[in-house]
């Protein structure tokens, strides 16, 4: 069954060969590749590293895609195409050669609610050292993320997050101005 997804993208290291503005690029042609049909992509911004001091900026970006099959199999082929830019998976919130997340599907919330209201409301410190073992969508940090909104503002700016009930739009407009300052149209 065909779903739309939303997805982030971010690089703050580059593939070795290509610079972080290069390999997001490609990574957006590689989703097209790989039977994924691009719907709407974002404009590509540079953004401070989170957590502050861990890393060069990134350039960011988010986009809309329609794919033929269950988010499990979607984020699956979004580590494949991670590990083919070189990304290993070594620090949480580490600098990344290319960071691919799925951040919604649609209107579905997943595996649970429950389940996505404990890693929703999970304290800051935990969320440095642990990490789901499942999907959970939409993304549970979504809403906390300018360098995620602003450029999701761009494709999905009227999507209603299904258990907040705001748009990107409100979820953006929430977040302390200063923080949407640092996210910069390249």
């Amino acid at each position: 069954m065909v779903q739309e997804y939303m997805l982030a993208l971010g690089s703050n290291l580059g593939n070795g060969r290509d610079n972080p503005l290069e390999t997001i690029t490609l990574a957006t042609q590689e989703l097209a590749h790989r039977s994924c049909s691009l719907r709407r992509v974002s404009r590509l911004f540079s953004t401070p590293c989170f957590p502050a001091g861990a890393g060069p900026d990134y350039i960011n970006a988010c986009v809309r895609v329609t794919y033929d099959g269950p988010p499990a199999q979607m984020l699956s082929l979004l580590h494949r195409i991670e590990a083919d830019f070189g990304r290993e998976r070594q620090q949480r919130w580490g600098s990344r050669t290319l960071d691919l997340d799925l951040l919604a599907c649609g209107q579905s919330v997943l595996p649970s609610d429950q389940t996505f209201s404990h890693w929703h409301s999970l304290p800051l410190e935990d969320q440095k050292i642990r990490a789901p073992q499942e999907l959970i969508l939409p993304h549970p940090r979504l809403h906390e993320r300018a360098f995620v909104l602003v450029p999701l503002c761009d494709i999905a700016a009227e999507w209603v997050h299904p258990v907040l009930g705001k748009s990107v739009r409100e979820m953006t407009k929430a977040l302390p101005a200063d923080l949407c300052a640092q996210v910069v149209p390249l």
